[in-house]
């Protein structure tokens, strides 16, 4: 073997330096990785506040927290202390065998205090993947106990979300992912509460019913004593931030009450306070036994995730014997821990959702909401810090701007060229900004957007 002979990568290299050393030796996630190895992308260097900086020297308002995860902005040196103190104290060990660290115990007794008062333990992961794995162990592992072996289906959305490992993505009902593997055969979707795309003539509160009660046809389908779990995001974020019409969670509650299948919230996105709640759970008054969270729990400073578990699960889990045999090489991690309790702590001092939820958000919804006045904007979905925009040719026949979400890419652009950071998810255009945003800083983002669409309603013919 050659002695290695590497660049050593600075921010004294130019773009095009370090597009080329990106792409010959990285491989991205959701990435056309044959058109990245031609073009490359953009190079993201440093950040403060609300704002990314590129390696053009661009600044721009990051309209996503990232990728759904950094609420708090990215100028917090109480959490990089709290990392760098726990790294100095004891960087790693792990949770296996009976041991624990000082760090994850007061996490897992802080979020104790802060989920909804039937959750009391705390399995910690590296992401939401992990953690909607651990939800398929926790939950098969729960009716094997109450002598139910055969208990092992899980039912799931169309267009969910769970994550990409294979559980977590066969779990998600996205078409393109689901093409590329084979996913698990206990897992089945149902039809997702997007009453935009799939509501028809009907209006939104008699789809609302219609979609929940896809879940009891797909449990008489499988046959109740077969059915273990329902898995569901409170809003569904990468599908479109699709917020479902007020009838849909009450159905869906009182079916899993009836049916005995555990139902599991994946709060990866909406946990600790993006919907104005500290769980989106508590937005939408559903009782999960299971939620998965991720992402604000430690703002993007650090990887970790995990799940909350009721008592209604733990009481059969702890009371059952037997090694309970799963677990990762840094659940618990000492220093994502300790980004986690100074996460927390920022949640609770600054009162961070209750700006959120009587204040930020609200005026956040009302300016997006605004933006259905735009000709090629059909409707808008906002709650808290989300928000998404059906980019349409015409608005009463839903009629999209051009095929293949062509529109939507193009929305995206411009509005980076805008110094915005937005995300597309075909033609509709989502935004998840920071929690700490103020209102100066929701009308430039507003006035960011508007320019991009103005800017695609002229690329597709559309007077502005």
């Amino acid at each position: 073997m050659s002695q290695p002979t590497q660049t050593r990568v600075t921010s004294e290299l130019s773009t095009s330096a370090l597009q080329a050393q990106d792409k010959s030796h990285h491989f991205h996630p959701f990435t056309d990785l044959h058109s990245y190895a031609q073009s490359g992308g953009r190079i993201i260097t440093q950040a403060e506040h609300v704002y990314i900086h590129d390696s053009e020297g661009r600044k721009i308002l990051d309209g996503m927290s990232g990728l759904w995860c950094c609420n708090l902005g990215y100028s917090q040196p109480s959490i990089v202390s709290a990392v760098t103190r726990q790294l100095q104290t004891l960087p790693y060990y792990n949770s296996f065998f009976n041991c624990s660290n000082n760090a994850a115990v007061a996490l897992a007794n802080y979020l104790a205090e802060v989920t909804p008062k039937s959750f009391n333990y705390f399995f910690f992961t590296s992401s939401g993947s992990e953690a909607n794995d651990t939800n398929i162990r926790f939950v098969h592992r729960y009716y094997d106990l109450l002598g139910k072996p055969e208990k092992k289906q899980i039912i799931s959305r169309k267009n969910a979300y769970h994550g990409s490992t294979i559980a977590g993505a066969s779990l998600g009902g996205m078409d393109m992912m689901h093409e590329q593997f084979i996913g698990l055969p206990y897992v089945h979707h149902i039809q997702q509460p997007y009453w935009y795309k799939e509501g028809g003539d009907s209006d939104a509160d008699t789809f609302g019913v219609v979609a929940a009660r896809t879940l009891e046809q797909k449990i008489d389908e499988l046959g109740e004593k077969t059915v273990a779990a329902f898995i569901a995001e409170p809003i569904q974020g990468a599908g479109g931030v699709i917020v479902p019409p007020k009838t849909y969670w009450p159905e869906i509650q009182r079916i899993c009450d009836e049916r005995d299948i555990l139902f599991i919230s994946d709060e990866v996105i909406t946990g600790f306070g993006r919907t104005g709640a500290w769980f989106g759970c508590e937005s939408y008054s559903t009782r999960p036994d299971l939620i998965t969270f991720a992402k604000g729990i430690t703002g993007g400073y650090q990887p970790l995730g995990g799940v909350a578990v009721s008592d209604r699960v733990a009481d059969v889990l702890t009371a059952g014997g037997g090694e309970f045999a799963h677990g990762y090489t840094y659940s618990g991690h000492p220093a994502a821990c300790a980004a986690g309790i100074a996460t927390l702590d920022i949640l609770i001092n600054e009162q961070v959702i209750d700006y959120v939820g009587a204040d930020i958000g609200p005026y956040f919804g009302k300016c997006c909401r605004e933006l259905a006045e735009h000709p090629i904007v059909g409707e808008v979905r906002t709650i808290g810090m989300l928000a998404a925009f059906e980019l349409v040719r015409d608005k009463n026949a839903r009629e999209r701007l051009a095929p293949d979400g062509q529109a939507g890419l193009f929305c995206r652009e411009a509005a980076i060229g805008n110094r915005l950071m937005v995300r597309a998810v075909g033609d509709t255009v989502i935004s998840a900004p920071p929690l700490i945003c103020n209102r100066q800083e929701v009308d430039l983002l507003i006035e960011r957007l508007v320019r991009a669409l103005d800017a695609t309603a002229i690329e597709y013919g559309v007077s502005v």
